[in-house]
């Protein structure tokens, strides 16, 4: 039982319903001061109840019987409370009830199925699911809960009370409230899409409550560095180890194309030497399983042949001192601002810059690209060739106003 968790039962006579000379028995179950009331199925005359003890009185068969048939229902209670127990830490009243009376599974609850997907996810991390994946769901459920608080005054929600309004002002919670911007709520709202999903396929809910909503991101621009940029970052020297560490490795995945989480994982057996001879990283993506193998770039090598003794290496057996994907991105803005490069780096702007700085904008063809970086569809891949679009237009904007005639500019001017 969770120590933060009040849980009783007590069996208690209902007089206001007294006929021909008993009242029902009713079980009161209590859960952190909630209460649901079960009929016992069971009469007694008012004078023959110990409220306090919350028994029959006396020692007659009858008595006895009716005791031992009371002792039965509260041991079936607990049974239902522990199964509960087993698959989810939030447990109400009502879902206790619903569980005796064998309608637990009409009428189960957000929470509770959110915390069942969640339990299924935490089995399956290291084996289908990354723990970056199971920490945003535990995210979109903190979240949920502060939802249903503050909107509903309640700890929890049974499906059934779940529709179209609902998704809106979920919706309208994380971008007003919350102040989170459009496509990381969209992130959310879609984690909690596919438990509503599962909950269909699985016949707890009839209807959808996402059928007509759209979770629609919206275009943003993807911040790269520049060569000029990179440049810099090559050439600062830091007097502080751990900034220099963070700027290899930052510098490491603008060369190869990987995320923080592939990064993290590498180790030396991941280096071998590929058809060319020449050394490679043979991988697949957490993310999307598929294979990203990336031939190392001298940048790159540089940097796995300066860590190749560093301590921590050693004893973890990695091919790079990664820090926290946290840490990584709080010292980056520290570097960012010694090297006076007035953008807001984080990790992913890496894999951003590999795929446009340093692989397209230097004519290494898309389909090539798209297989380093371990896309499933060169759709994904697409999105970086029109950062580079974008790019040279800019470039020959101010081209074509480097080349035009004096006639024409004075002729504008005027």
């Amino acid at each position: 039982m969770k120590t933060n968790q009040t849980f009783s039962i007590l069996f208690w006579i209902n007089r206001a319903k007294k006929r021909n000379g008993t009242a029902p028995i009713y079980c009161r179950v209590t859960i952190n001061g909630k209460r649901a009331e079960i009929s016992v199925k069971r009469s007694i005359e008012p004078e023959k109840w110990d409220s306090r003890a919350g028994i029959a009185r006396g020692t007659s068969e009858g008595t006895r019987t009716l005791n031992a048939y009371l002792d039965l229902v509260k041991g079936d209670i607990h049974k239902h409370y522990n199964r509960l127990l087993s698959v989810t830490e939030f447990i109400t009243a009502d879902a206790i009830k619903n569980s005796y009376l064998g309608i637990g599974e009409e009428r189960r609850t957000l929470i509770e199925v959110f915390e069942y997907h969640k339990e299924q996810m935490r089995q399956l991390v290291g084996v289908d699911v990354v723990k970056a994946t199971l920490t945003k769901f535990e995210t979109v459920l903190k979240k949920i809960r502060k939802f249903v608080k503050k909107r509903y005054n309640k700890s929890d929600l049974f499906l059934q009370e779940l529709n179209h309004q609902f998704v809106t002002d979920f919706e309208y919670f994380l971008k007003v409230e919350e102040k989170i911007g459009h496509n990381t709520a969209m992130k959310y709202i879609r984690n909690l899409k596919k438990v509503m999903n599962m909950c269909v396929t699985n016949e707890w809910i009839q209807r959808n409550p996402f059928t007509n909503f759209r979770c629609a991101n919206k275009k943003v621009e993807r911040e790269i560095l520049t060569q000029e940029e990179l440049q810099i970052l090559h050439e600062k020297e830091f007097s502080i180890q751990c900034l220099e560490e963070v700027r290899d490795i930052f510098l490491f995945c603008c060369y190869t194309g990987y995320a923080f989480v592939d990064v993290e994982k590498l180790t030396p057996d991941d280096l071998l030497t590929g058809i060319d001879g020449e050394k490679w990283i043979f991988t697949k993506r957490q993310k999307t399983k598929q294979k990203s193998n990336v031939p190392v770039l001298p940048p790159a090598m540089d940097i796995i042949e300066k860590y190749r003794e560093h301590e921590y290496c050693q004893v973890k057996g990695k091919l790079l001192p990664v820090k926290s994907n946290q840490k990584m991105n709080a010292y980056l803005k520290e570097v960012a601002d010694l090297c006076g490069i007035p953008k807001n780096l984080t990790m992913h702007i890496a894999r951003h810059t590999f795929a446009t700085t340093v692989t397209l904008a230097n004519g290494v063809p898309i389909e090539s690209v798209s297989s380093m970086l371990g896309h499933s569809s060169i759709k994904t891949t697409q999105i970086y060739a029109k950062v580079i679009e974008k790019k040279v237009g800019e470039d020959m904007a101010m081209l074509r106003q480097k080349f035009s005639s004096p006639v024409r500019r004075a002729s504008e001017a005027g």
